[in-house]
């Protein structure tokens, strides 16, 4: 059970290429973050999984399904997409409606709807938000409801763009209960983000992309303490390993307990 990414190559229709020779594999249950600066290809590249975007070249499978031929309808099922702007995603009038859309879309007993739905408020702790209108929703929590609407779907894997953009602490603790909890159930869960620090705290696995393609697959500690990575990639030191490497630590340092450590 995966997503696998074979040689995979796309190039957009004004012949700009976005992404070149892609190899990965993306077990189901796994946590990862992909990373680099704009333009690297991590949208193309996740878009790809879903069916989003169609392989130029190569092919991408889910669970040993070759999607070429599959509808996005179909893929999506499998692999939940959350846009980083919440508002390309809502189109229905209240946040309960967008929840329960797929869900009723894909004919579900009435039962099966209010439990994916009881679920996904849950999860996402938007109770209180349930009968407005989404736009008169605050822009954080909105992102949340885009994010409660994927869940309902159940995706064997969730893929969250840029997801802490525009949260606050709070968000950012909810947005990790929500990770640890999917991966928990078995869910395969792939962020795109520029927050290093939140990388750095939830995500076992990081790919680093530059130039379209993949430069490292690694632990935070491997990706974020390689000089040679970060300046590739174009990416910043989680704050705390920032602090360690100008304070002259050795140890690889990511997280305040190991900075005290260290320092006592």
């Amino acid at each position: 059970m995966a997503i696998e990414l074979k040689n995979v190559s796309f190039s957009y229709p004004n012949g700009y290429v976005a992404n070149e020779n892609l190899n990965l594999t993306i077990e189901k249950g796994e946590r990862i973050a992909i990373v680099g600066q704009n333009g690297a290809g991590k949208t193309t590249a996740v878009k790809l999984m879903n069916g989003l975007n169609r392989p130029s070249e190569g092919d991408v499978f889910v669970d040993g399904v070759n999607t070429k031929d599959k509808s996005c309808a179909w893929i999506s099922r499998k692999v939940g997409y959350v846009f980083q702007n919440p508002d390309d995603q809502i189109f229905n009038s209240t946040a309960l409606a967008e929840i329960q859309y797929m869900p009723k879309y894909f004919k579900l007993p009435e039962g099966e709807i209010k439990k994916r739905t009881d679920r996904a408020v849950e999860l996402t702790g938007i109770q209180k938000y349930l009968t407005m209108n989404p736009l008169d929703i605050p822009y954080a929590i909105r992102k949340f409801v885009a994010i409660a609407a994927i869940i309902a779907t159940e995706p064997d894997y969730l893929i969250l763009d840029e997801p802490t953009a525009g949260q606050d602490k709070r968000g950012n603790e909810t947005l990790e209960r929500i990770i640890e909890e999917l991966g928990r159930e078995g869910t395969g869960v792939i962020a795109i983000s520029h927050d290093m620090d939140f990388v750095a705290a939830n995500f076992p696995r990081i790919i680093a992309m530059a130039h379209k393609n993949i430069i490292a697959d690694g632990t935070a500690r491997e990706i974020f303490w390689n000089e040679e990575i970060v300046r590739e990639a174009k990416i910043k030191m989680p704050q705390i390993a920032q602090i360690a490497s100008k304070l002259g630590l050795s140890g690889n340092i990511l997280f305040s307990r190991e900075l005290t450590q260290a320092v006592r």
